[in-house]
C-alpha cells in the first residue's frame, strides 16, 4: 500500500538541483528537472555514494563517484552496470510535492484485504 507525504513547496526548490528530504521514515532524494518531479534512492548502488553530490542529465541521475548512470522513470542503471535504483512516484497538489512510499502490510492485511 501506497502513503503519500507531503514534503514542501514546490518554490522550495531550485530546478535541476538534486536534494535529500525524508518522505516519513524514509530519505530520498528529488529533483525538479524538465520532465517534472523526480523521487529516488539517495545512495547509489554501485559504491554507496550519495546521489546528493550528483546532477541529473537526459533523464538520468549520474553518480559523482564513479559517472554511474540511472535511468529517473525506470530506475535501471545503464546496460552494462547491472544494477537500478528505487524510484519513487510523486505528485504536485496546489503547490505542494508528495512522496509516496511503500508500506509494509502484515499478514492479516493482505490475508483480509
Amino acid at each position: 500500500m501506497l502513503q503519500w507525504y507531503k514534503i514542501d513547496r514546490t518554490s522550495s526548490f531550485d530546478s535541476n538541483r538534486i536534494y535529500e528530504v525524508n518522505a516519513g521514515r524514509t530519505r530520498v532524494c528529488i529533483v525538479n528537472d524538465k520532465n517534472g518531479w523526480k523521487a529516488f534512492s539517495r545512495k547509489c548502488p554501485h559504491a554507496g555514494a550519495s546521489f546528493l553530490t550528483g546532477w541529473c542529465e537526459d533523464n538520468e541521475v549520474v553518480c559523482s563517484y564513479h559517472r554511474h548512470r540511472f535511468d529517473l522513470t525506470t530506475g535501471k542503471g545503464c546496460p552494462g552496470q547491472g544494477d537500478f535504483i528505487k524510484i519513487y512516484p510523486t505528485k504536485v497538489e496546489q503547490d505542494e510535492l508528495y512522496i509516496a512510499i511503500e508500506t509494509a502490510t502484515s499478514f492479516f492485511e493482505r490475508l483480509f484485504k
